[in-house]
């Protein structure tokens, strides 16, 4: 491993392990390997202290609300399973997202499609929330999103790419009963993990340290601390 790939990896660990809003187990070596430790921000990239730091204030949810992030209309607290992947993998949670900064052009018909191309982790379009026993919501990770076509109009012939990895992509199969891209039109998205260790790595999908067992569909979560 290089310097400066041992560099980020030792920064990812403590960020997440040190001042993560919950307890979780620190991450063991062999989990610190998995996190990406070839990658490292390219010229304009923020550091993942500086995406910490710029996202802290929307554990309190309430804030996030104010600032113009939506929930999930659907209510959905994502799973690897719903998306036609291993349950191990884990899940990715209940998401809040800024309608403006994805281009959201209309609800669902059939599925969420958009126009924006925003990439900019220092502001997410999207953030993450596990669900509570209390009926609180934990914020975990922070992510961006944008639509494929979009993406493609707008001079683009590759997904983007974060620390130089290029983002995960989402597209359903009609021919299987699960979602694998979870309502919307095929888009490309990338999950930073910064406020729930991840042993999958820090952008993986989903997270096998999240689970959606304290949700419920039918019921809204409190707002009161967000944390």
């Amino acid at each position: 491993m290089s310097s400066r790939s041992a560099t980020f990896v030792a920064s990812a660990i403590a960020i997440i392990t040190t001042t993560a809003a919950a307890p979780t187990a620190p991450l063991t070596p062999a989990e610190a390997a998995r996190i990406d430790a070839s990658s490292f921000p390219a010229p304009g990239e923020p550091s993942l202290a500086e995406i910490r730091h710029a996202t802290e204030r929307f554990r309190n949810v309430n804030v996030a609300l104010a600032e113009g992030y939506i929930r999930d209309p659907a209510n959905m607290c994502e799973t690897a399973e719903m998306t036609g992947q291993p349950q191990k993998l884990g899940a990715m949670g209940l998401h809040y997202f800024r309608p403006d900064m994805l281009g959201i052009t209309a609800p669902p018909n059939p599925r969420v499609d958009g126009t924006g191309t925003h990439t900019d982790f220092g502001k997410p379009a999207v953030l993450v929330y596990e669900p509570q026993a209390d009926g609180s919501l934990e914020l975990i990770a922070v992510e961006n999103l944008v639509f494929a076509k979009a993406w493609k109009e707008a001079g683009h012939d590759a997904p983007p790419s974060f620390y130089g990895v290029p983002w995960d992509t989402m597209i359903d199969d009609p021919t299987t009963p699960a979602d694998e891209a979870h309502n919307f039109e095929p888009h490309h998205d990338r999950h930073v993990w910064l406020y729930r260790a991840n042993p999958n790595g820090i952008f993986a999908q989903f997270n096998p340290r999240v689970t959606c067992e304290h949700h419920n569909p039918g019921a809204s979560h409190q707002h009161a601390s967000g944390q």
